[in-house]
């Protein structure tokens, strides 16, 4: 088997779903399998899967035990070749797995590969390719000031070696997920990215960024950005710079410092609910399931025009494919006012997100 996909899932039936139908989409041409492991959701999740993904395995874990340990479960399933730890309120594109396979030919101590995200309303997510966060560059970052903290050598649309990824989506050889022993399951959440990607490193494989195919991760909608965010990600870096990075008792202490200073002084970003005053589908056909459903007006249009001030788009996936949707989102993200939403094929709901700290918005019918 060539591949497979390991999402670990938490509360997000309705993006868990959406994230399921692209990927098998994207691999539908080649063996693959998909694992999904519920963290104990309280949700429907695990009926959903069962319902509409029969084939698909599925682990349903009596506790939430973490993103780490949570997809150490997942790989121990794992058949592939190779794997890709994918996050649930991912979009993959339809070719997003070939275009991989194509890069990594006769790549040598090939590490792990990520690709370029973007949030649901197409912004470029910086985390996508990261440096190593050392001490002056993390407390920088810690403090607002992101410069070196993200590796700019590299262009979002090019492809290179960098030291980071993101844990959002992680591709790899499942024979180097054994070799580096996975993900450390210190970590419960955040900072595990950042760990196992520097111990690819530090066994002397490369860890690439490739910027030809991109993915929507609405980030922020399984892990919302309040106080339990913040203790969860400050600890995380204490527990990475112990287990790295550790010197002296100066360099802990001003380590300890400044995560301490970071949290008491980091504030919630808030977030404002758009007005819309209108819904524009972009399908081949007006949908009358979707316009009786909505209660406001509802324009079929595949051009953008001046009419999309405070409109909101929806992307109609039982006609366009996820490629076009991902490149519908990129390529009309600089109107602010303007936001998108999905709607699945074959489902009576639409999803998306308007922020990257903010829970995405469920229209459900």
């Amino acid at each position: 088997m060539k591949l497979s996909v390991v999402i670990l899932n938490y509360n997000v039936r309705y993006f868990l779903e959406l994230c399921l139908k692209s990927v098998q989409s994207a691999i539908s041409t080649f063996e693959a399998e998909i694992i999904v492991v519920d963290n104990n959701s309280t949700d429907d999740s695990c009926k959903m899967v069962k319902d509409l993904f029969p084939n698909i395995v599925l682990i349903e874990n009596k506790e939430n035990s973490g993103f780490s340990k949570g997809n150490n479960i997942g790989v121990t399933k794992a058949k592939g070749e190779y794997l890709c730890i994918l996050n649930p309120d991912t979009v993959v594109a339809e070719d997003t797995f070939l275009k991989i396979f194509e890069f990594i030919q006769n790549k040598k101590k090939l590490g792990i590969v990520g690709c370029k995200l973007i949030n649901g309303i197409g912004v470029f997510l910086p985390e996508s390719k990261r440096n190593i966060p050392y001490l002056k560059t993390s407390l920088k970052k810690i403090f607002g000031n992101s410069e070196g903290y993200y590796a700019n050598h590299i262009n979002e649309n090019e492809s290179g070696e960098v030291p980071i990824l993101v844990g959002a989506f992680m591709f790899l050889k499942r024979e180097l997920y054994t070799e580096i022993e996975g993900f450390d399951e210190d970590y419960f959440m955040y900072g595990e990215d950042i760990d196992i990607s520097y111990k690819v490193l530090k066994k002397g494989y490369l860890n690439y960024y490739f910027g030809e195919t991109t993915i929507i991760h609405y980030k922020g909608e399984s892990t919302l950005k309040d106080k339990l965010y913040a203790r969860r990600f400050y600890g995380a870096m204490q527990i990475f710079y112990k287990k790295h990075f550790k010197k002296n008792i100066i360099f802990d202490v001003l380590v300890w410092l400044g995560i301490r200073i970071a949290f008491l002084f980091n504030k919630v970003p808030e977030t404002k609910n758009k007005e819309v005053k209108r819904y524009i589908l972009v399908s081949d056909k007006m949908n009358d399931y979707l316009k009786t459903k909505l209660k406001k007006e509802l324009i079929l249009s595949l051009d953008l025009g001046n009419i999309l001030n405070n409109s909101e788009v929806i992307l109609d996936s039982n006609s366009l494919s996820f490629k076009k949707i991902i490149d519908y989102i990129e390529n009309n993200n600089l109107n602010k006012s303007i936001t998108f939403k999905i709607y699945p094929k074959n489902a009576k709901f639409v999803v998306g997100s308007n922020d990257s700290v903010s829970r995405g918005e469920i229209i459900n019918f």
